[in-house]
């Protein structure tokens, strides 16, 4: 698919105002990774169908594979580089990046979890993966993982 012309856009990616040029068809994930050297997102399978390229787009988990430009304008991008470090260290601390392929989306759906519900249940936690493949087989680690962040970040019970 030949691309039209390029034109300024305007976002705020990880909590930085960011003015490009790109064609308002552009992928996400390509404006991410070529033109702002954010290479901690993934290409996967390009059809939304695996996870690895999920950011967070106003605080909603999205596959940037599948979403034009035009519609992140105005709006907040968050990538795995912009994640709470909590979420991070706890995917190293349980070891649920094998490879690492799959983890900066499953990441970035994990945030949006915990950002809607502070103490999600296991059971909660693999719905809100189960759109993520992971080949390495590391989804119950990732699961602890983000099981671990909740008792962290969340607070007390009244």
């Amino acid at each position: 698919m030949a691309l039209g012309e390029p034109s300024t856009r305007r976002l705020l990616v990880n909590g930085q105002a960011c003015t490009l040029h790109a064609p308002a068809e552009a992928r996400l994930l390509d404006v991410l990774r070529e033109d702002l050297g954010l290479k901690g997102t993934r290409m996967g399978c390009g059809a939304n169908a695996c996870g690895a390229c999920h950011v967070l787009l106003d605080g909603r988990s999205v596959a940037s594979c599948d979403t034009p430009i035009w519609a992140c304008e105005g709006r907040a991008v968050v990538t795995v580089e912009g994640l709470p470090e909590v979420l991070r260290q706890a995917f190293l601390d349980e070891q649920a990046a094998q490879c690492g392929y799959c983890s900066s989306g499953m990441m970035a759906s994990a945030a949006a979890l915990l950002a809607r519900n502070a103490r999600p249940t296991d059971a909660q936690v693999r719905t809100a993966l189960d759109g993520h493949l992971c080949r390495c087989g590391a989804h119950n680690r990732i699961v602890r993982a983000v099981l671990r962040v909740a008792e962290r970040m969340a607070p007390a019970p009244a």
